[in-house]
């Protein structure tokens, strides 16, 4: 079984080897490192150059199928990036060529690269390092763009990663994404020194994994009809009913997926989530959830975003289907770790089920917890008889987990810390800093989480907190950055959202802390958005530059994202309902307090007010919580857009009906007169209408002298 994660003592020799290299000059911290991300350990400089062109050759031990596959990969990315073809063989070390060397001494991912004159040593354990080596290579080989030859500084580079887990976890349930792009980005992963992916195939909207004995799990619960009155008009003619939106993975296409993620030192970690997150499922087999429950049955897999309270039932029978199916998980991935979600798992309906309260007595346990343990118990059981590990988010720790279990943390830091403290090895991935469904910067009106993640912020992060002894620390088995894909409609939008990110992310996870410097990463992630661009990556712009929070000017279009929430309990930036296809506006809104500030307006000359709406679908399992939103009573049926001046209580200085923005799918400009007033004044902007779905949304909001004729 293919073991790239390990314990976390596994991991302190490397940490050891990074931490003893950082440390061993005072000097050593300014030595420049090149191009290269993550930043190394250690690098020393050293005189003279290195010519790598056409006529290098590629060399590597007889027999040794992995340094050949670390020096074919190098070779491949030499054409892709600098159109380079060069010669790969077996044999002994020659003048000019790039040697590829074992070092049984080496620690698990940690190498040495030495670059001189004469040719270059990549020197390492494991296959790991070889292919680290080897990317750092290329990344010294491409810190100017170009094509053709590359001149290389001479320097010696020893380098080991700090945590073992350097993960990224892509939901492919909100959102499908085809096996091509899941294998593209896997491949975009190695290049950062990642060995993680975490693969999050089931939750309430979705069960993409093929499972042989369960076939209707993907040919029911792999489809859904999208939220909105756009997806409803959307008839599929050979149905007659609103088309399906969906994908599967089928075990071939999950094999393969595995294989090329091992060719590039990842190990795949399949998400399968219990006892919550279960509407899919139980949509295709409704015997597995609580049936004596009235509105608990799922008729249709849902296209709602939020927390459902749909659970798994706990009858004998449900469990050893769940058993069932990690007998088949663990036939397709070879990980050492199976995810197996235990998030979010709101337990009304296990209290209001007879015969699940039936079921607790009958097992002798306490309270919703401890049945929610026992369930995942059984599951743990059934991973550790096939020599697997469980790792599950922090939620799992209340009920009370076995020792050998492992807890990702995502609701901040608090969770590894007590998951640390009980000596269970944990995974730090917190919201919001490592959640990359965040926006990016203030001025990034992508959709997404209405809360920012910037570059520094992903960088900064120290999965170590200062609240854990070193032998707690050690427990800390690395660090991973979260792709929830509720907002990611697109195989583009999950780039956009995850790149540059994921370069902090993965300085952050490799690099000794006491090398961490994020003015000297910002300068080498010049070249590596180069990179990026040859490879065809749709990386972000919008968080690159750290800019004002000054809004535009009166006059000029300011958009949702520059004006100021009225509040921020659940802010989200969402995609408007229509079109089906293609680019639609993101609107950010509190979905709990649709408002909106339009700051400091001049209103001493009476204003032309213009705002660009459009609707969203309300979509969110919110719970209770939908019944504390307020909407205004509105005076016609299709409701208004009220504005009102230096505050958000009061009569309305202006009242824009929606009639005509209703019947349109998409965005509609409405406009007025807003009258004079002395000095500059904030606007608030509410929506009036009778029912909270669809939800109404500010696009652009531009307030401009009438006598002008602006410019869009």
């Amino acid at each position: 079984m293919t073991q790239v994660v390990r314990s976390a003592k596994a991991f302190a020799p490397m940490l050891t080897l990074a931490l003893s290299l950082a440390a061993s000059s005072a000097v050593m911290a300014q030595v420049p490192t090149g191009a290269v991300i993550p930043r190394p350990a250690a690098v020393t400089p050293a005189p003279g150059v290195f010519a790598l062109n056409e006529a290098t050759v590629l060399i590597t031990p007889r027999g040794d199928a992995e340094a050949l596959r670390a020096a074919t990969y190098f070779a491949d990315l030499m054409r892709r990036t600098r159109g380079l073809s060069l010669t790969v063989r077996e044999g002994e070390a020659a003048p000019g060529a790039v040697v590829f060397r074992r070092d049984l001494g080496a620690a698990a991912d940690a190498y040495r690269l030495d670059v001189g004159p004469r040719g270059a040593v990549i020197a390492a354990g494991d296959f790991g390092g070889l292919l680290y080596g080897a990317i750092s290579l290329w990344q010294l080989a491409t810190t100017e763009a170009g094509q053709g030859a590359a001149t290389i500084p001479a320097v010696a580079v020893a380098d080991a990663p700090r945590f073992g887990w350097r993960g990224v976890m892509l939901d492919s349930a909100r959102h499908y994404q085809s096996p091509e792009f899941i294998k593209g980005f896997i491949d975009w992963m190695a290049l950062h020194k990642l060995n993680v992916f975490h693969w999050h195939l089931t939750d309430d909207q979705a069960w993409r994994l093929e499972i042989k004995r369960y076939p209707r799990l993907t040919e029911v619960g792999g489809w859904r009809v999208h939220a909105g009155a756009a997806a409803q008009k959307d008839i599929d003619p050979a149905t007659g009913r609103p088309r399906l939106y969906g994908g599967i993975y089928t075990q071939d296409q999950v094999r393969d997926i595995v294989a090329y993620a091992a060719a590039r030192n990842i190990v795949v970690v399949p998400e399968i989530d219990v006892p919550g997150h279960a509407s899919a499922a139980i949509a295709a087999y409704p015997e597995l959830g609580v049936t004596d429950v009235p509105g608990a049955a799922v008729p249709a897999v849902p296209a709602d975003w939020g927390v459902y309270p749909t659970l798994f039932n706990v009858e004998e029978a449900t469990l050893v289907f769940f058993e069932n199916v990690m007998d088949e998980v663990v036939d397709l991935f070879p990980s050492e770790y199976v995810h197996i979600g235990g998030d979010e798992a709101v337990k009304d309906q296990w209290k209001a089920s007879p015969r699940v309260q039936e079921r607790m007595r009958e097992l002798g346990l306490a309270d919703e917890e401890k049945l929610q343990s026992w369930f995942v118990a059984r599951l743990e059981k059934r991973l550790n008889d096939h020599g697997r590990r469980m790792i599950g988010w922090d939620e799992i720790l209340e009920g009370g987990i076995n020792p050998s279990a492992s807890v990702m943390s995502w609701r901040g830091v608090e969770g590894a810390i007590e998951a640390a403290r009980l000596g269970h090895d944990t995974v730090m991935s917190p919201a919001p800093v490592l959640y990359f469904d965040n926006r990016q910067s203030a001025d990034d009106g992508a959709p997404g989480r209405g809360f920012t993640s910037t570059l520094r912020d992903v960088y900064s992060f120290d999965p170590t907190p200062d609240e854990l002894t070193p032998e707690q620390a050690r427990r800390v088995l690395g660090v991973q950055g979260n792709l929830f894909s509720e907002h990611m409609r697109t195989e583009d939008r999950v780039e956009y959202q995850a790149f540059p990110r994921i370069s902090a992310l993965a300085e952050m996870a490799w690099t000794p802390h006491a090398r961490m410097d994020f003015a000297d990463f910002r300068t080498r992630l010049e070249p590596q958005l180069v990179r990026y661009r040859s490879l065809g990556i749709d990386y972000a712009t919008s968080g690159l530059t750290e800019v004002s929070a000054t809004p535009p000017a009166d006059g000029q279009r300011r958009y949702d994202h520059q004006m100021k929430l009225c509040s921020a309990a659940l802010p989200l930036s969402l995609i408007d309902d229509a079109p089906l296809e293609g680019e639609r506006p993101a609107l950010l809104m509190d979905i709990l307090n649709p408002c909106w500030i339009y700051q400091s307006a001049d209103l001493s000359k009476g204003l032309r007010f213009e705002a660009a709406v459009g609707q969203v679908p309300f979509n969110f399992q919110i719970g209770a919580d939908r019944d504390k939103i307020r909407l205004g009573t509105p005076r016609t049926p299709a409701g208004e857009l009220e504005v009102r001046i230096g505050g958000c209580e009061g009569e309305p200085a202006l009242i824009l009906p929606l009639a005509e923005a209703a019947g349109n799918d998409g965005i509609t400009t409405l406009s007025g007169q807003l009258p004079a007033r002395a000095g500059r004044h904030d606007l608030c902007l509410k929506f009036t209408q009778k029912e909270l779905d669809p939800m109404w949304g500010v696009d652009w909001v531009r307030v401009s002298d009438p006598a002008k004729r602006e410019e869009d």
